[in-house]
């Protein structure tokens, strides 16, 4: 009798946390996604008349676009919620105040059916006009709401038609709201007065610009800002960098931002105390059109102008970014009073701008400071110039002494075994 009611017991025990389970699922408290918190991205194409044109890689641009749309939304991470907005899509007359209208959302930003969207893609047949501004400011709406990072990526092949709404006022007025979004734009094909208007637009939002002039270059670069959407935000901080080290702002460990003229240099200062490691990288982009063959270079130097040790990088025209860094690790002291080391970190640039192009502002620069705790010497030091290395070079030559000892045992063994026979 005991044992029935202690099974019965139990079993009253186990359907009452079953029932518990379904009425309060243990993923509805800690494993529910808050898509509030999901980053967004709402990319924005120009389905204009002139992407008909058949100048990228023999195709017209509609259809480079439509690949790279294809592409992106099979590797768009799971994590993010995308929308496709279109302008100059669906109205192809002459009434330019209809035609500044023509721009809609063809996907919901949400959470992504690949199918549903590349079928919607599929429609696309270039038509109107190219009603950026609008267009921008119904993206904005797009994507308000949550604190999760927000992205636009905008592929246009020329200005927009329907001024006097400005866009790079529209990206200006959508930065000042302080709502954290970043809008990117691609150039196809693009002349000088589309390069700048969509440069102005990127720069307003901290965004990128980039020019395309082939289906590959389209499908990796929005792909990339795509995924960047994923990554955790980190807020630069805005800084201005001297031309002398003896004047230059001191940084902390972090990301910044600056601007560098034409074929000039910036200074940095950072402190680096005995046992520490000074990691620095830098980039710099060209957001306007430049000549072909340029390069950065990152100095550490201490205050006299004594070079520590450097990092270069060189480009030949096919790249928008080019990067470098360095490492600097201050050997530590007896002296636990020792002062900290202040190292000048000198950025230069061989950028050269193109014939007609502006040099003003600077190029676009991006910082990242990192001082660390050094190495300890005990699992830094080099033995024979093998390092670590040293530990398995000696255990490969253990394990080939014994193989080779039983091999030998064995061959004797076998032809004494043949011998017998």
């Amino acid at each position: 009798m005991i044992t029935r009611q202690r099974l019965a017991a139990g079993i009253c025990a186990l359907l009452a946390t079953l029932t518990a389970g379904v009425a309060f699922p243990a993923g509805a408290v800690a494993d529910e996604t808050d898509s509030a918190a999901s980053p967004k991205v709402e990319l924005v194409l120009d389905v204009s008349g002139s992407m008909s044109a058949k100048d990228i890689d023999g195709g017209s641009r509609m259809a480079a676009a439509k690949q790279a749309f294809n592409e992106v939304l099979d590797a768009t991470p799971e994590e993010v919620q995308l929308g496709i907005r279109t302008l100059g899509a669906n109205y192809h007359g002459n009434d330019r105040k209809t035609g500044c209208k023509d721009t809609a959302q063809l996907y919901p930003v949400g959470t992504l059916n690949r199918t549903e969207a590349k079928a919607a893609v599929a429609t696309l047949q270039p038509t109107g006009w190219t009603p950026i501004g609008p267009a921008l400011l119904k993206a904005a709406d797009d994507l308000n709401g949550g604190d999760a990072t927000r992205r636009i990526v905008l592929i246009s092949d020329g200005e927009d038609t329907c001024q006097p709404l400005d866009p790079c006022e529209v990206a200006r007025e959508i930065a000042a709201k302080g709502i954290g979004l970043t809008i990117d734009t691609l150039g196809l094909v693009p002349d000088a007065k589309t390069r700048d208007q969509l440069s102005c637009i990127a720069d307003a939002t901290g965004g990128t610009y980039t020019s395309v002039q082939h289906k590959e270059e389209l499908s990796d670069r929005v792909g990339q800002l795509v995924d960047r959407a994923a990554d955790p935000v980190v807020t630069p901080v805005a800084t201005e960098g001297t031309a002398q080290c003896t004047s230059a702002p001191t940084l902390k460990s972090g990301l910044y931002t600056d601007r560098e003229e034409f074929g000039k240099q910036r200074f940095y200062r950072v402190d680096v105390n005995p046992g520490q490691e000074l990691r620095a990288s830098v980039s710099v982009g060209a957001d306007r059109e430049v000549n072909p063959d340029y390069g950065v270079l990152l100095r550490a130097v201490t205050m006299h102008g004594r070079e520590i040790v450097r990092g270069e990088g060189t480009g030949n025209g096919r790249t928008d970014v080019i990067s470098t860094g360095l490492r600097y690790p201050k050997a530590e002291s007896d002296d636990d009073n020792a002062p900290a080391e202040t190292v000048c970190l000198q950025v230069t640039n061989s950028f050269s701008a193109a014939s007609g192009v502006k040099t003003t502002p600077g190029l676009p620069l991006e910082l990242t400071v990192d001082v660390v705790d050094g190495p300890s010497k005990a699992s830094d030091v080099a033995s024979f110039g093998l390092g670590r290395g040293w530990w398995l070079l000696g255990a490969l030559v253990l394990a080939g002494f014994v193989a080779g000892l039983l091999w030998g045992w064995l061959s004797r063994w076998r032809l004494a075994v043949w011998r017998t026979n």
